[in-house]
């Protein structure tokens, strides 16, 4: 494994991290989403996240790492299971794969394996990056800046969770479900809103203005470039607990109460700010159970509804023309009005 810098030595920017922690406790909640400013420590984070994802378990030689016990297989997989072939299973790390941004086509769907069809005369299908990210995260920095055609295909098999291949004689079909992370800067471009709405929190992260936390950002990441093994053994017990803190939270989502009163509050809170559609409240609805599991609360209230709507609901909002005050604002106030004891 890589020697990532260590998810738990990061300085301040505590709701990116929440964002990030939330989406491992319930990857339903769609992944997140993180616009701000240039070395803010937004891809030191995501690729620091793989050290926390809970190990799984896969079928053993499948190239797209099936759950043994999964209803959703690919085709090779599903054959054996048909065969009524028992499947040997292998435990491995949550994949967090990354996109770079100038990947073709070919690179991330799959292709024909031309070494395999020159030597050997055989079509064979080449797994690509959304083959490697099933049942994990892929992580796009400067999602901003994806050529159009490949955030159509993004779109198509987040929505689907499967990715369908029909070329060079070739018909593949396989999953491809898994949760996606996007880092940029706005400066330098929006999102195309079909893929904004694709991700279920988003994040907005600024450069540290207190000199103290800026030194003490500093300091770790010296120490890390000097020793990175030495830094990663200093930081490992806060890492294996906070780990062991999410595998908990896991077990304990589907226990965690979110009444009728919290659903009318959320259903409150988007129509009262014009959210499009209703993956906002289904959102926020999962995002709530998520933070209740991770703190260990068994019902959900309304403190919690408002320490997540920004999250949930900042890049679902319209621009209103005769009001340019940003979105997290604009909730802010909107809880006050609706919510205010």
């Amino acid at each position: 494994m890589a020697l990532n810098f260590p998810f738990t030595a990061i300085v301040g920017q505590e709701e990116m991290k929440l964002a990030m922690i939330l989406s491992t406790i319930d990857p339903s909640i769609g992944g997140v989403l993180v616009f701000g400013d240039r070395g803010t420590g937004k891809s030191t984070m995501v690729r620091s996240l793989a050290a926390l994802l809970p190990s799984m378990s896969a079928v053993e030689g499948c190239s797209y790492h099936c759950d043994p016990m999964g209803k959703v297989l690919c085709s090779n997989c599903a054959a054996l299971k048909a065969a009524g072939k028992k499947f040997k299973s292998q435990t491995i790390d949550a994949p967090v794969v990354d996109l770079p941004l100038g990947a073709t086509e070919d690179r991330i769907v799959g292709s024909l394996d031309i070494e395999k069809a020159l030597s050997q005369g055989v079509k064979s299908f080449e797994s690509g990056l959304l083959a490697k990210a099933n049942r994990g995260y892929l992580y796009i920095d400067e999602v901003n800046l994806l050529e159009d055609h490949l955030v159509d295909l993004l779109i198509d098999v987040a929505a689907s969770g499967e990715n369908v291949v029909e070329r060079d004689g070739l018909s593949i079909r396989h999953p491809a479900k898994f949760v996606l992370i996007g880092s940029g800067n706005p400066e330098e471009g929006e999102l195309r809103p079909q893929l904004l709405d694709r991700f279920g929190l988003s994040v907005e992260v600024k450069t540290p203005s207190e000199v103290m936390t800026r030194i003490e950002i500093i300091k770790r990441r010296e120490l890390y470039e000097r020793d990175p093994e030495a830094f990663i053994q200093q930081w490992s017990e806060a890492q294996n607990e906070l780990r062991e803190k999410i595998i908990a939270s896991r077990k304990r989502l589907l226990k965690v109460q979110v009444n009728d009163e919290i659903l009318i509050q959320v259903s409150q809170l988007c129509a009262h700010l014009g959210a499009d559609g209703l993956r906002g409240e289904l959102t926020m609805m999962r995002t709530i159970r998520a933070i209740c599991a991770f703190e260990n609360k068994k019902i959900a209230n309304l403190e919690m509804l408002k320490r997540i709507a920004p999250y949930a609901l900042r890049h679902r909002l319209r621009r209103d023309p005769l009001d340019d005050t940003g979105s997290t604002v604009r909730i802010e106030r909107a809880l006050e009005e609706l919510f205010q004891k």
